[in-house]
């Protein structure tokens, strides 16, 4: 005979109507006697009700007495006929046995249709429909029953989805068997709106009572060496900061959040979600287990995002966002989305292999290919946000902490998927906003050289002092090496946009051979290839154009010898902040570094000249004596101007400033040992030819160690207005 296939009912695309509907039991038509398959006599039922309204009062007595068990047994099994409830001794595991038996013959017999077991079935829907009843409606909760009742449900429910597989072959040429599937089609609906709301209530419930605790260190990925959260947060004793897209450095430090992971249920609830998922799936319910599954998990990660500090923010109000606050934010997407990668999705792969195991594997990886995707594009669409916004020099170091953070994830996908499953739509995304984000990263370098030869202040800093863009310049690259592998890759990444957005130095400069000479060095650094690497050119080229700027602002003095003190004080600067760096010693090389201490000794030759120069004059011989005579006149004259010069030698570059103790007691040391001597043997060579008393005091001001002492007042940034003679 040939099976005809009719539908199973329809699944709602919700299961809330049918957990509300009332239980069936009471419109099914159960019988007492034996289970057989074959119809029940309708004169046995006859004869048996017949007995039971003739009996007497007396008779029923002297029965309960006899048999008072009996009776009772007779009594319940009456009111279950008439009232269509259940009898007490029939229970799911005894139904079972006659389930199992009537589906063995319709897989042993598939030619022939044997006799529905419709009083079996009818019961054993409504013992499971009760039992569903008993958790779904009672305070005792199914999920925190034991495991041997769990197991036993379960098995109960797989049992009622194969007998309505098995009756829908049937269904549609025998009403019995359709009537049969429709009714315990119903069952097995309930059952699974039942088991989808305790599926998702362990899903939750374990998600949001377990204590998070943070990763350990080794897992995070945290093996990179510790830098600091900002260049804007780098508070050194000499930084400032003179241009306007240059001076924005008071972000506030980020607040370190703790370092969360989604939680994961226990291994009792895995074992149970499992088990309801393998019920599910067997069932026909795979879309619905999955959904359910995929909305919890989604949840809880993003949960995690926001208990790793960070939060969803639309892109204008990124755009919008002040620098300070931005800078925040930035940091702890980086957290995030290392963590993400290195944590929450593997570990989410875990939890999902662990749910759909054995034959529903296939299913994990599209789960995880959702979840990945759904979590990835709230932090791929911030990242793409930063790459937009306005560029300013401060603000490089956090666009490659970001591109740090996506080169160093973007291998560990393949990690996290098969080579053949993962998603290479994920992986463009990610590709695309690191590609975003290197070019920034280089426009924003190269506003930094910008930013150097557009500072053209008409104003030079009082006293000589350090340039406020000298201290920048170099703190900024003093921190940029610390990514220099980085930015070396992201240079050549992007070298059209570096060549098209770097500035050349050639209108500043003077002469060429310092350019030659960094090239070698580069050449050197870069080893046998030839070819220097372009982060070191950068610096180059970053350090040519600040002395450059130097050079132009030093013009700005009108005294020469202040204008060489400012070449010393920035001169030296920066060979102490590259000797304190190595990384920056080695890009610049050796020779670069040579040449700035040889520029240093001649800006302080060309200082002892302009400035002394005048002084030691007066102590020469020449046209101080005739024929073997001094001439007094003379001799008071010299010894005038020698004090009026040094007087406002003394006045005016006490207020100058050198900053660096060791230049300043070098130019003190030199100034010393040059004006001291000469002093002291012109006084002792002449000071006998003016009379004692008023005179010798009116044009002999200062002993020899009375200059040493004056000396020594020099560069230190606190004018004098006039000295008096120690005595």
């Amino acid at each position: 005979m040939e099976r005809t296939h009719s539908h199973i009912p329809q699944k709602s695309s919700s299961f809330i109507s049918s957990r509300e509907e009332k239980l069936r039991g009471s419109d099914r038509n159960l019988s007492l006697s034996s289970l057989h398959f074959h119809p029940i006599s309708e004169d046995v039922a006859e004869v048996a009700d017949a007995n039971k309204v003739e009996k007497d009062d007396n008779e029923e007595r002297e029965e309960k007495e006899d048999s008072p068990a009996n009776e009772k047994q007779d009594n319940n099994d009456e009111t279950a006929t008439t009232a269509g409830e259940i009898p007490d001794h029939y229970d799911l595991l005894s139904l079972s046995d006659d389930i199992d038996q009537f589906l063995a013959i319709l897989h042993n017999s598939p030619e022939t249709i044997p006799e529905i077991p419709d009083i079996a079935i009818s019961r054993f829907g409504a013992l499971l429909e009760k039992e569903i009843a008993k958790y779904d409606c009672g305070g005792d909760r199914w999920s925190s029953s034991d495991s041997h009742e769990v197991a036993s449900f379960l098995d109960s429910v797989d049992r009622a989805s194969k007998l309505s597989a098995a009756l829908s072959e049937f269904s549609g040429s025998e009403p019995q068997y359709y009537q049969a599937m429709n009714e315990i089609g119903a069952v097995v609906h309930h059952a699974m709106a039942f088991l989808e709301d305790e599926f998702h209530s362990i899903l939750v419930n374990e998600s949001s009572s377990k204590s998070r605790k943070p990763p350990s260190d080794s897992t995070s990925g945290a093996s990179k060496p510790k830098r600091r959260p900002s260049f804007s947060l780098v508070h050194e004793p000499d930084r400032c900061v003179l241009q306007p897209n240059l001076s924005d450095h008071s972000a506030t430090p980020d607040s370190p959040s703790a370092d969360l992971t989604s939680p994961h249920p226990d291994h009792q609830s895995t074992t149970r979600l499992r088990h309801i998922a393998s019920a599910m799936i067997t069932s026909g319910y795979e879309t619905e287990c999955c959904q359910v599954y995929t909305i919890a998990r989604r949840n809880a990660m993003d949960a995690s995002l926001s208990d790793n500090g960070f939060d969803k923010i639309s892109i204008d109000d990124i755009l919008r966002m002040p620098w300070e606050t931005l800078e925040s934010e930035i940091a702890s997407w980086t957290k995030a989305f290392r963590h993400a990668i290195t944590i929450s999705i593997p570990r989410e792969r875990e939890l999902c292999e662990s749910v759909f195991d054995g034959p529903h594997r296939p299913i994990v990886d599209a789960i995880i290919r959702s979840l990945a995707r759904s979590l990835l594009i709230q932090l791929l669409t911030f990242a793409e946000a930063v790459s937009m916004v306005k560029r300013s020099a401060e603000k490089l170091f956090k666009v490659l902490d970001m591109y740090e953070a996506l080169r160093d994830m973007i291998p560990k996908l393949d990690e996290i998927f098969d080579s053949h499953t993962v998603d290479e739509d994920i992986k463009m995304d990610l590709s695309s906003v690191r590609t975003r984000l290197g070019e920034a990263a280089v426009f924003i370098f190269c506003d930094l050289e910008i930013s150097i030869k557009s500072d053209t202040a008409k104003a030079p800093v009082p006293g000589g002092a350090v340039h406020p863009l000298t201290r920048y310049v170099l703190n900024y690259l003093k921190y940029a090496c610390e990514y220099k592998n980085t930015l070396e890759q992201v240079f050549k990444d992007h070298r059209k946009v570096d060549r098209s957005m770097s500035t050349s130095p050639s209108s500043y400069s003077n002469d060429g051979d310092g350019d030659d000479n960094s090239a070698r060095d580069c050449s050197r650094w870069a080893g046998s290839s030839g070819q220097s690497p372009l982060f070191a050119s950068q610096v180059v080229q970053v350090m040519d154009l600040l002395n450059a700027n130097l050079e132009s602002k030093a013009k700005l003095y009108k005294d020469l010898a202040l204008s060489n003190i400012f070449m010393m004080n920035n001169g030296r600067y920066i060979v102490q902040k590259i000797k304190g760096s190595a990384e920056i010693k080695e890009l610049l090389g050796e020779t670069w570094c040579r040449k700035k201490s040889s520029d240093l000794r001649k800006y302080h030759k060309n200082y002892q000249r302009e400035t002394w120069s005048k002084v030691l004059g007066c102590f020469k011989d020449e046209g101080l004596q005739v024929k073997g005579s001094v001439l007094k006149p003379v001799l008071k004259e010299r010894f005038k101007s020698f004090n009026s010069m040094f007087e406002e030698i003394h006045k005016t570059q006490s207020g100058w400033l050198v900053s660096d103790e060791q230049l300043q007691s070098e130019l003190r040391v030199s100034v010393s040992a040059v004006v001291v001597p000469a002093y002291r043997s012109f006084l002792g060579r002449f000071s006998q030819y003016l009379d004692p008393g008023r005179q010798t005091e009116k044009y002999i001001k200062f002993g020899p160690d009375d200059l040493e002492s004056y000396i020594e007042d020099l560069f230190d940034g606190n004018p004098t207005s006039m000295l008096k003679k120690k005595s």
